[in-house]
């Protein structure tokens, strides 16, 4: 009879097999050092909640900032997205090296910015190049510097996917549609997102006793999780009466609720890193509210998935090459 554990460690001595697994403490010991090295250099304000009135100034200042940029034009939206990309990136990769990564940030940071452009100049094909420009990249940094792991080459590509790619739905939705009623759907999509989030607190808070994922996001119940998709049915109710989206009932429900899902996906991902890496906040860029990636999870697979489902749909026409 075989003795217990994978084939390949049926003919490994008793010293072998203590050597195999002292390594293995030994790597694990490294990576915990690493992770509170990085952890004790964390700002107390990445922990500390934050003060009322703050938050509500610095809301009033991202909104304004996001009503401003969306509708002055493609050139305006995109910049913002690409500043938007930039420093989500960042907050990530600075999460993941708290969680004994080593993910190469200056190549993450650069592909997720050039992300937006790429899309508005040259369409998926644009992806599809910055996409390989970033692997090939990755791939010479593996091969020459010795320390980087596979994990490490997939943590920095996915980083950059995530918040630079995903983005990239709202300008395509916002390129598609004659001006002002791009700009309109993308404020409405964003709206969507918030309400999503706001029904989803109002209602999980008063009655929620279901929990959705105990272990990743402990105050959030099923009750808001449902609410949250009736606020987000009503706004894609409200983009299916723009001037240019052709949008009947039932799709503008069926994408709501399908976006709606996503956007808490993305919440609860974004949950799942802060808790693995011992952080509350992913930044402390905007006071009272952590991180752009704190108020941006949400977006980012909402916005992809809602640019697919409109395209695909046959709801706005799709002129990016």
């Amino acid at each position: 009879m075989a003795p217990p554990g994978p084939p390949w460690h049926y003919d490994l001595t008793d010293e072998e097999a203590q050597a195999r697994q002292e390594k293995r403490e030994e790597r694990q010991e490294k990576r915990d050092q690493l992770k509170q090295r990085a952890l004790d250099k964390t700002p107390e304000k990445l922990r500390n909640p934050s003060d009322l009135q703050v938050r509500f100034r610095t809301g009033a200042v991202y909104t304004a900032v996001t009503i401003v940029c969306v509708l002055a034009g493609n050139i305006p939206m995109l910049l913002m997205i690409m500043a938007v990309a930039g420093i989500c990136a960042g907050e990530f990769f600075y999460m993941l090296r708290s969680d004994a990564k080593l993910p190469n940030e200056m190549l993450g940071i650069i592909a997720a910015v050039l992300y937006p452009p790429s899309v508005y100049l040259g369409g998926l094909i644009g992806a599809m190049l910055v996409s390989l420009g970033l692997l090939l990249a990755l791939l010479v940094w593996y091969v020459f510097w010795l320390k980087a792991r596979i994990p490490d080459v997939g943590v920095s590509f996915f980083g950059a996917a995530y918040t630079g790619l995903l983005l990239c739905g709202l300008i395509v939705i916002r390129a598609s549609l004659p001006a002002p009623w791009g700009g309109v759907v993308v404020l409405l999509l964003f709206l969507s997102v918030w309400a999503n989030d706001a029904f989803a607190y109002l209602v999980g808070s008063k009655i929620g006793r279901h929990k959705l994922a105990p272990r990743t996001s402990p105050k959030k119940s099923w009750e808001g999780f449902f609410a949250g998709l009736v606020g987000s049915v009503l706004f894609w109710c409200a983009i299916s009466f723009v001037p240019g989206v052709t949008m009947t009932l039932v799709q503008a429900i069926a994408f709501g609720v399908v976006a709606g899902c996503m956007g808490v996906l993305g919440d609860l991902a974004e949950s799942r890193i802060k808790r693995n890496s011992g952080f509350k906040d992913s930044g402390t860029i905007m006071p009272g509210h952590g991180g752009l990636l704190d108020r941006s999870d949400s977006l980012f697979l909402t916005s992809i998935t809602a640019a697919i489902l409109m395209v695909a749909g046959g709801c706005i026409p799709y002129t990016l090459f």
